[in-house]
């Protein structure tokens, strides 16, 4: 396959864009050399680069095109909602209408405010704990990959340079899934750490009690419990994690899947702590969120279109169907190629990874560029295998053919103890490292 529209294009990125785009995990070192696709369009589940070519896609827009490109019920809202204004300066009632429609679809918070991107929430969910509790530390789970763009938290990855090391100290770190050490750290910072803060659940459902034994554990120590829900939000359930598994945390935060790719996201909790950060509350106000474009009137309306549209279609039930589908399709052809134990599939369906092994069973990035390789040439874009409701069986079918494929050629590099020579260039490298 070749693509020099694509490689021209990124080229111009790159000269004008640190990293050539602007989000780290779409950047041109996360897929093998020469094969990093420009987009020109999409529709539903598939994208066309400015190649001409078409692929399927999956983990589209990070996970947050639940419903595919250009859907017919969110463009709409948003259409007419631009023609009306998106910004004024005083609040639109359609804050009040999203707002409302949010409680009616999250019913464990009391009030909720909107913002654009996942890291301000998060942010501000801190914040508001730091405010309640007058305490210093936050405490985030060890095992989870992302919280927030902001120095709380990227201070504790490999790139932390421009983060001084007194922020970085203010960031403490838990197992998910240990009461026992979650409780000894709370003892060892005893009446120091504000909140806990992590996603539900990931690649696994929480072990039986576990977010109901974190609540009270976190309350016990005077901490409130924070659900990062950017993901599991909508995609697990339409309720959120919270629903899913009946805990109600103190506060949380959603995105991703909420605008279906319009920037919209959430901050969710309990009166008694959001009223901190607004005008009726008689204690010292909390500078919660305040951003000029936090309420821009079209992305609220694709929150309320994609809202309704998951119940009116049952969207978290086709996602699961449509995982449920392309995991069996994958484990088979894994199997029957004798790559099962080296390529394997993870997580809940609605939201399914993929591991790429060597022949000791480690993780290895010269794998992941071969089989990334054989994905995009065979026409799919797979950075995971993270579905949309606007696939079809036809697309899952394909998917499961162009990964067989993949298989006989991973079999032929671990027989020969080498990947390289189907790279076809340098390996896809890590986002979080030190050094380009």
């Amino acid at each position: 396959m070749d693509l020099p529209r694509s490689r021209a294009a990124n080229e111009r990125l790159h000269r004008v864009i640190p990293g050539g785009a602007h989000t780290y995990a779409k950047g041109e070192d996360q897929y093998p050399e020469h094969l990093a696709p420009v987009i020109s369009h999409g529709r539903g589940a598939h994208v066309w680069d400015v190649d001409g070519n078409e692929y399927v896609e999956y983990g589209s827009g990070l996970r947050s095109v639940s419903l595919g490109h250009a859907h017919p019920r969110v463009t709409e809202a948003v259409r007419r909602e631009i023609e009306r204004g998106s910004n004024f300066a005083r609040p639109s009632i359609v804050e009040a209408e999203a707002a409302e429609r949010f409680l009616e679809n999250v019913p464990t918070a009391d009030m909720v405010k909107f913002t654009k991107n996942g890291s301000d929430a998060t942010t501000a969910a801190l914040r508001l704990a730091r405010a309640v509790t007058g305490r210093p530390l936050v405490a985030l789970c060890a095992d989870h990959a992302f919280f927030s763009t902001d120095d709380w938290f990227i201070g504790t990855t490999a790139m932390a340079a421009g983060i001084p090391g007194e922020i970085t100290d203010l960031t403490v770190r838990f197992p998910y899934g240990d009461l026992a050490a979650t409780e000894a750290l709370l003892q060892q910072h005893d009446g120091q750490v504000a909140c806990l803060i992590l996603e539900a659940a990931t690649q696994q459902d929480p072990p039986s009690g576990y977010l109901a034994g974190l609540r009270d554990l976190a309350h016990r120590y005077g901490a409130l419990l924070v659900f990062d829900e950017m993901i599991t939000g909508f995609r697990f359930s339409e309720h959120g994690a919270q629903g899913l598994f009946g805990v109600t945390p103190d506060l949380s935060t959603f995105g991703k899947a909420l605008g279906n790719g319009f920037a919209v996201s959430a901050l969710a909790g309990k009166r008694e702590f959001m009223e901190l950060g607004g005008l009726r509350d008689p204690r010292d106000r909390v500078f919660l969120l305040s951003t000029t474009h936090g309420a821009e009137t079209h992305s609220l309306a694709a929150a309320m279109a994609v809202m309704d549209t998951y119940e009116a279609e049952d969207v978290t039930a086709r996602l699961h169907a449509l995982g449920a589908r392309l995991a069996a399709g994958v484990r088979e052809v894994t199997a029957s190629h004798d790559v099962a134990d080296h390529v394997v599939v993870r997580g809940r369906d609605s939201n399914l990874v993929f591991g790429t092994l060597d022949a000791s069973g480690a993780p290895s990035q010269d794998y992941r560029t071969l089989f990334l390789r054989q994905l995009v040439t065979g026409g799919v874009l797979g950075p995971s295998f993270v579905v949309s409701a606007a696939l079809t069986d036809a697309d899952i079918d394909h998917t499961v053919e162009v990964v067989a494929g993949a298989c006989v050629v991973y079999r032929k590099a671990l027989d020969a103890g080498d990947p390289s020579p189907w790279l076809g260039g340098r390996p896809v490298k890590p986002v979080f490292r030190r050094k380009a």
